[in-house]
């Protein structure tokens, strides 16, 4: 699996830690920033750049982490073919790939320990997207407006 994963200054640890927990599982992962945890690296910046990438490697899956992950799920539902989701529990990570085919993740570095977002991020991972027709109906129906990137 391929992982594109992202974070402002706020979220730089927690991304540090799971760079180190998804090294375990083999997949191929590319961070995409911030690299330390100088403030000032806005959130906008590293959801386009993981959006972008997400969108572009089709199958692929995004990891998004900032104070509250409100942000940097805003940003990335910009783009045509990105299903950001803010999950805060294992339960919502599994219903968003289940119902929805989400691609991103979005995790709150302020309301989540390391422990807890490792598990929803497990569960966003190992969860398969069941391609029933109204839930196929309804994920195209994301991208049916024009203005997106």
């Amino acid at each position: 699996m391929e992982i594109f994963i992202g974070a402002d200054y706020r979220g730089f640890l927690r991304k540090q830690y799971l760079l180190e927990k998804l090294s375990t599982i083999g997949a191929d992962i590319t961070d995409l920033g911030c690299y330390d945890v100088a403030e000032g690296e806005d959130y906008n910046d590293v959801a386009v750049a993981v959006a972008q990438a997400v969108r572009e490697n089709r199958g692929s899956r995004g990891i998004l982490i900032c104070d509250s992950a409100h942000g940097m799920t805003m940003q990335a539902n910009r783009y045509r073919g990105v299903r950001a989701v803010n999950c805060d529990s294992v339960e919502s990570a599994k219903l968003a790939r289940e119902h929805d085919d989400a691609n991103v993740v979005c995790l709150s570095a302020q309301l989540l320990d390391d422990d807890a977002t490792w598990r929803v991020v497990q569960a966003f991972l190992e969860t398969e997207f069941e391609p029933l027709e109204r839930r196929v109906r309804r994920i195209n129906r994301l991208d049916e407006r024009e203005d997106y990137a």
